[in-house]
């Protein structure tokens, strides 16, 4: 690691405190408290940026759920300065990509273009993101477009049970909460909510810029500072956070009409500054991360009871979750779920073998550093990192970090995340009597 001063400020912007940060990382906050981190990456001519906004579907009340995506939408209806059609063509006219998306606890608005239209990109995004006219006329349109995604995601089982194992592990608590809404809460919104969610989330004190590419940090700082000259917002409305302290819904069932019965089995996990989680990263790795984990050569190779089947970790403020997901022929879920719960048992005793805990670090330090060769994943990991407060180290640090889990920390890693009491979600053509069925092979109480 190497300690980067803080670049100085130009007009209109304070340095924030000296910090220790990766080689080639640089942060600097407005002097309204909007945070600008860049990456330099030498030789590259693309360049990414992302207003990142801290706020997603766990800062809002359930009866507003939704209020966050459905707000990302309207970011692209049109500012004081610029149609709809003006936002896509001004971007399409050099060849940059422009999207976004809302999460659980964050959202972000990105432009992935050349270097040399970074000054058109962060004009853009700051007008989308400050300027946004939030006028009832769009926001009816976008309703329906919102209420389509909703029917979508609830047509595509194998997305759907993700957010039915959330619903299942979180109970009420907010991380249980579909990031889309329902349609419910979605035709309940008014054109006021949004506005009010928008004017009070949307603050200066609450966005980050992250910018990866060949850049130069003051050039940057200055460009975001002009976009922003003048912005003005109500204060960021303070979210109380509350761990989940239990297991919710241990069992929950969408009955579908599909081909596949697709299931998640698994619990609360480790929350994202966990001292454990590098452990975990390595434990999950093992179990179901690639195709020489344990649960693709048990489930899929050996038997052949699932095309896909995996394992993962999703890490929050609060805590996190652990599943393993398969999908299979409804008579063989009981077959598959027998071999995922055997092997859940086995690590959680046992941990892992000094060979696949050596193969699991390998792979998973090989992909890390792969992930970072472009400039939109640079720039994803500065500004989750920044708007999330999880602390930004180097590759290499990172590297060192997996490298330095033991046998004995994914030990009780694993002891701690696969003895826990399970929660099963399941999507697909199955009864109540079935699902009960399902529960006991799995230990999860119907």
């Amino acid at each position: 690691m190497t300690d980067v001063a803080e670049a100085p400020a130009p007009a209109g912007a304070d340095a924030a405190p000296t910090a220790a940060l990766p080689e080639g990382v640089t942060v600097t906050t407005l002097a309204e408290g909007t945070r600008v981190i860049t990456e330099r990456v030498p030789g590259v001519r693309s360049v990414a940026v992302g207003f990142w906004i801290g706020t997603g579907s766990r800062h809002e009340r359930a009866p507003v759920a939704g209020a966050s995506h459905f707000l990302e939408h309207l970011l692209f209806k049109g500012t004081r300065r610029r149609s709809a059609r003006d936002i896509a063509e001004v971007i399409d006219a050099v060849g940059g990509e422009l999207n976004a998306f809302t999460a659980k606890e964050h959202t972000c608005a990105y432009v992935r273009c050349l270097d040399r239209d970074l000054p058109l990109a962060i004009d853009v995004l700051a007008d989308m993101v400050t300027g946004s006219r939030i006028r009832s006329a769009d926001v009816e349109a976008e309703r329906e477009v919102v209420v389509e995604e909703i029917h979508s995601h609830l047509d595509t089982p194998d997305d759907l049970v993700h957010s039915v194992f959330s619903e299942a592990v979180f109970g009420a608590h907010p991380l249980g909460r579909e990031v889309l809404g329902d349609e419910a809460t979605i035709r309940g919104l008014s054109r006021d909510q949004l506005n009010r969610w928008y004017r009070r989330q949307y603050a200066p004190s609450n966005v980050v810029v992250a910018v990866a590419g060949d850049v130069v940090h003051d050039d940057v700082v200055a460009e975001v500072a002009a976009a922003l000259e003048g912005w003005q917002a109500d204060a960021p409305r303070p979210v109380a956070r509350r761990r989940p302290g239990r297991i919710g819904q241990a069992l929950a069932v969408r009955s579908r009409p599909t081909e596949q019965t697709h299931v998640v089995l698994g619990g609360l996990g480790i929350a994202r500054d966990d001292p454990r989680r590098h452990a975990a990263h390595v434990l999950n790795e093992a179990l179901g991360g690639g195709m020489s984990s344990r649960l693709f050569q048990e489930v899929r190779e050996r038997r052949g009871l699932a095309y896909t089947v995996f394992s993962y970790l999703s890490l929050h403020a609060e805590g996190g979750t652990f599943g393993v997901y398969a999908g299979t022929a409804p008579e063989r879920a009981d077959a598959v779920l027998d071999v995922v719960v055997a092997e859940l048992e086995r690590a959680a005793v046992d941990g892992l073998g000094a060979e696949e805990l050596a193969r699991a670090k390998g792979a998973l330090s090989g992909a890390l550093v792969l992930g970072m060769e472009d400039t939109g994943s640079r720039m994803s990991r500065l500004g989750k990192s920044l708007v999330t407060g999880t602390p930004l180290i180097s590759l290499d640090e990172l590297v060192e970090a997996i490298d330095a889990v033991s046998g004995e920390d994914v030990r009780a890693v694993a002891g701690a995340l696969l003895s826990s009491p399970r929660s099963l979600a399941v999507v697909g053509p199955v009864s109540d009597e079935r699902a009960a069925e399902l529960a006991g092979r799995a230990d999860v109480a119907a």
